[in-house]
């Protein structure tokens, strides 16, 4: 997760198929969550189509309780409307383990990491701080 974070953080696109690849094989508990981060800091069409490809993989899978709150948050960063067939009624949102989860908050949080990542790397964390959501 740590690797993931620091290429997110300075976005390091030549990672983007490799980190695209360890969020499909799933392997690493907890680690998805940095992968997706990465993801929607690129903020590339390719990003949307392995976010997607993850979703499709994952959410009907009921006996996979992994990070597909992160993967959506990080599609509705990216493109609302590539997330949007995820969550119409009786979609895939709504039949996975997650379904008790609003969508809406898996955005805020990854907005709120891709904020953060930002203020970072432009020396401007005390303005974030101070604008944050509170919790």
């Amino acid at each position: 997760m740590t690797a993931a974070w620091l290429i997110g953080l300075d976005p390091r696109t030549q990672f983007r198929e490799y980190l695209g690849r360890l969020l499909l094989e799933s392997e690493l508990v907890y680690a998805g969550s940095g992968y997706c981060f990465a993801l929607a800091r690129f903020a590339e069409p390719r990003d949307t189509e392995i976010l997607t490809a993850y979703l499709d993989y994952y959410l009907p899978r009921l006996d996979c309780h992994y990070d597909q709150n992160d993967a959506l948050g990080a599609l509705l960063h990216l493109d609302a409307r590539h997330a949007a067939p995820y969550l119409t009624p009786n979609g895939l949102w709504s039949q996975s383990t997650w379904r008790d989860m609003d969508p809406a908050e898996c955005k805020a949080d990854m907005d709120e990491r891709c904020a953060f990542a930002t203020a970072a790397m432009s020396s401007k964390l005390p303005e974030w701080a101070a604008g944050r959501r509170k919790t």
